[in-house]
Order: C-alpha cells, then structure tokens, then sequence
C-alpha cells in the first residue's frame, strides 16, 4: 500500500490542533503556525515541517523555568532546564503527533531524533501524564 505525501498546505489543520493542544491559546496557536510556515515552502516534507514546529515551539513557548540556588548554580541549571523544557516538549508533542497526525513510530522518532524505543516509552507515559499530570500541563 502506497502511503500519500502530504504538502504543507495538507498538513495546515493537523498542525494547527496539535499547536492548539501545545499552547492552549488561538494566538499563540496562530504565531506557532505562521513561525513554522514562514521557515518553510510548499516543498517541505511532513518530517522537515514537523522539525520545524517542535524547534518554533521550544524557541517561542516552552517553560521558562528558573532552578538558580546561586550565581554558580544559575549556569548549569540553565542547560537543566532546558533540557526539562525540551523533554516535556518533545513527550507532549510525541503523543499530539501520533494521535492528530498518525504517524507511526519510526516517523516520529526521525522527527525528534530519537530511538524508536524512547518513542514508546514517551507514548505509553505521555498519553497518562497528559492527561492525568500537571507536568506536561505546565509545559505548554
């Protein structure tokens, strides 16, 4: 069975719930969809403007969270909390994903650039945090 490609403009209302989902907000949905479509033409693969949705959400609407004890601890709590933000980030979307848009598992860790293990993992415990947990809450 031959799978169909989809163009961006196909991929408009898939984005746009999973956007919807991410941030809770119809503005801030709007700016994460004219973000991902302005780095992106009527050529771009599912997976390239999929990788440029999650880099548009990490870079405008992830946790700005601050873990500083002290000066010192201030600089590599950053990357801590970075990190922290990226992995809510990539969970959430992972599911949102799989649901919305019905990849499968090998497509989206190709977009998230992670083993396809990792990738269930992140399902199975993604799909219980969602709904159950304030932490991926908290990340959008």
């Amino acid at each position: 069975m031959k799978s169909l490609t989809k163009t961006p403009i196909d991929l408009l209302d898939d984005l746009y719930s999973i956007a919807y989902w991410m941030t809770g907000s119809e503005v801030q949905s709007r700016e994460l969809i004219n973000c991902t479509y302005l780095n992106a033409d009527i050529d771009t693969p599912e997976q390239d403007l999929l990788k440029t949705f999650r880099s548009c959400y990490v870079d405008r609407f992830g946790q700005q969270t601050e873990l500083c004890l002290n000066e010192k601890s201030c600089k590599s709590a950053g990357r801590l909390a970075r990190t922290i933000k990226n992995r809510a980030a990539d969970i959430k979307l992972s599911v949102l994903i799989s649901e919305i848009s019905g990849l499968k598992h090998r497509e989206i860790s190709e977009i998230l650039e992670k083993p396809v293990d990792t990738i269930r993992t992140w399902l199975f415990w993604g799909r219980k945090l969602l709904v159950y947990d304030d932490i991926l809450k908290a990340s959008a």
